[in-house]
């Protein structure tokens, strides 16, 4: 990469990158700071791939336009949540209810697992959202054992809760 043109070529093209970028912005609904950043990154790129293009403000011309249109083409496939994913505050009481059912069964048979099953899988279930490492020491366990431990749980909750919960399989198939 030709990287003794950079000091020149930034404060020479950097006005007109400026200008452009503020001008097809206006039309293509980005931020003019976007643009600018996409066409110094292409320009970057073009130059260790190809070297410095032979005329830079004609390039510089046409790569704002093409992130412009690029930009304008995202967004208008882009269709905007009418609310949060995760935002519950739209959750009427039904689902809260079914959410909290969920849970309740959960929890019960979490403490109905065998062995040190319980405790690691409150401590995995935790909204303290502890590591392994954590989690390890709180059990006192190492934290190699820790994954093929959990597997086991997991398996065993798996069993137990297909046993109370009916749960079908692809295309309708009971198990």
């Amino acid at each position: 990469m030709t990287y003794e043109l950079i000091p020149t070529l930034i404060p020479t093209l950097r006005p007109l990158l400026a200008a452009e970028a503020s001008a097809e912005a206006l039309g293509s609904g980005a931020d003019p700071g976007d643009l600018e950043q996409a066409v110094w990154l292409r320009l970057l790129e073009r130059m260790e791939a190809e070297g410095p293009p032979a005329d830079p403000a004609l390039w510089l011309r046409g790569a704002v336009q093409s992130e412009a249109r690029r930009t304008r083409s995202t967004s208008q496939r882009e269709v905007a949540y009418a609310t949060e994913p995760a935002d519950d505050a739209e959750c009427g009481p039904e689902q809260r209810a079914l959410t909290a059912d969920r849970h309740r069964t959960l929890h019960a048979a979490v403490r109905r697992l065998p062995g040190r099953c319980p405790r690691i899988m409150a401590a995995l279930l935790s909204p303290k959202d502890l590591t392994y490492r954590e989690i390890a020491g709180e059990l006192g366990m190492s934290q190699g054992s820790l994954g093929p431990e959990r597997s086991r749980c997991l398996g065993c909750l798996r069993r137990m809760l297909a046993a109370e919960v009916a749960a079908p399989e692809p295309w309708g198939k009971e198990r």
